[in-house]
């Protein structure tokens, strides 16, 4: 009888690969759930946009969503256009819904997609990855010359410029200006700059003379720029291009009977230079932060005394209520220029102090004298801000209630809605040749056979 071996098998333990294909996996499959749950995200948006519900104040609703749900301002813009330019193109939605396209590239997919053209659009995010998408809508854009327009728009529209403190106390620049506007400035430095090398050059030359041979180390072209800019911005004040005082720059004049103006039911007239009426509550927030003059009248009209010219906020604590406020004080605003509020307005005994207003900027100011808003300063100092209805309007919002755990609420939320995501959902169908991008605009365009 010969004898058994028995032997016993034991499965293999996974390796370091297969743990690292686990984790990948899960990224992957955790991705598309959020893809599909932004997609939903942008839904609500969409309505709420529509229906106006960010219009308690806020100047538009990516204003609100940069308030309400702490996103960077240019990033809620762009969650408003693609949530506005998806209620038109349903193929791009159900895709993200189903998270088989990334946000990315349907972000990116929108700025030239139309009903016409979204379902070959809609191809090449399926097939490409997302720097595939992001190669072909370049391409596509510079075909289209009516984006090309939009673009030239959006550009101009995104021109801005960031003056801000650093830690150290120098103060840092940001912008972007458009074409023909930094040309312009790239010039001006180039002016700037020879000006102040003829100066040095000058001063090298007194110190060669005077010194035996020494001379200043020449500044690096960084300093160099900065040292222009310094110039340009001296050479502009010292020509007269200061504007002066925020009340000064334009004159806008109201008449408007005292009695108004401390009573917006008390009868009397309030109208401009031309005759046109305005309400008294508009005069109300004029008179707020404007110079004044108080004329007295004849029974017949005619007017018998002019008082002089007084200024309802001086310089000097206008100046120390901007570097109090910084800004703006409405919730979710801070725009860094503004007018000075009375809180208790000076027709009705306010003192014109420093306590006693708070910086708001044109369209808040507005909203808190015609729109029903109300503002009041607590004995802790703090500004607190009342909806039309009496609500509290928060300074920040309070947060939304979040799942003990969030990735198991989304999957099953999905799961309730019968999607099927899995690590594969949003793979895209490359297999790794080259991107021909003129090949590509030429099958895919609507103008490209013209």
């Amino acid at each position: 009888m010969e004898p058994t071996l028995l032997a016993r098998v034991i499965p293999p333990t996974p390796g370091p690969a297969a743990e690292l294909d686990r984790l990948g996996d899960e990224i992957a499959d955790l991705s598309a759930h959020l893809d599909a749950a932004t997609a939903h995200l942008l839904d609500l948006i969409r309505e709420f946009d529509a229906r106006g519900g960010w219009n308690t104040g806020f100047r538009s609703c990516a204003a609100w969503l940069s308030w309400r749900v702490g996103l960077d301002p240019g990033a809620a813009r762009e969650r408003v256009r693609v949530a506005r330019a998806l209620g038109t193109l349903p193929r791009l939605a159900q895709a993200l819904a189903r998270g088989e396209l990334s946000y990315a590239k349907v972000r990116a997919l929108t700025r030239v997609a139309t009903p016409e053209t979204e379902e070959r659009l809609l191809a090449v995010g399926r097939a490409g990855t997302a720097e595939h998408v992001e190669r072909i809508v370049r391409g596509w854009r510079r075909m289209d010359r009516k984006a090309e327009a939009r673009e030239t728009a959006r550009r101009h529209t995104s021109r801005a410029l960031h003056v801000y403190q650093d830690e150290d106390g120098m103060v840092v620049l940001r912008g972007r200006l458009s074409p023909e506007v930094g040309a312009l400035l790239v010039q001006a430095l180039a002016a700037a700059r020879e000006t102040l090398y003829q100066q040095r050059r000058a001063s090298d030359v007194s110190a060669e003379t005077s010194l035996g041979g020494v001379s200043a180390e020449t500044p690096t072209l960084a300093q160099q720029q900065a040292d222009a800019l310094a110039l340009l911005a001296e050479t502009a004040l010292h020509r007269g291009m200061d504007p002066g005082a925020p009340g000064e720059r334009y004159q806008v004049v109201v008449h408007v009977d005292a009695p108004a103006l401390a009573d917006p039911e008390a009868p009397g007239q309030s109208v401009l230079e031309d005759g046109t009426r305005v309400s008294a509550e508009t005069s109300r927030r004029l008179a707020c932060d404007a110079s004044r003059v108080v004329m007295r009248h004849a029974p017949d009209g005619h007017v018998v005394e002019v008082g002089a010219r007084t200024r309802t906020v001086p310089p000097a604590l206008r100046r120390a209520l901007q570097h109090r406020d910084r800004g703006c004080r409405f919730p979710g605003c801070g725009l860094p220029f503004g007018q000075g509020h009375h809180l208790r307005h000076w027709a009705h005994g306010g003192p014109t102090t420093l306590s006693n207003l708070a910086l708001l900027c044109r369209r808040h100011h507005r909203a808190v004298h015609e729109e029903g808003y109300q503002v009041e300063r607590h004995p802790d100092g703090e500004l607190r801000f009342r909806r039309p209805d009496g609500r509290l309007l928060p300074e920040v919002p309070p947060p939304a209630a979040i799942p003990a755990d969030p990735v198991h609420a989304f999957r099953a939320r999905h799961e309730a809605q019968g999607l099927s995501i899995h690590p594969r959902t949003a793979m895209p169908g490359w297999l790794g040749e080259p991107l021909d991008v003129g090949y590509a605009i030429d099958v895919l365009h609507p103008l490209a056979a013209g």
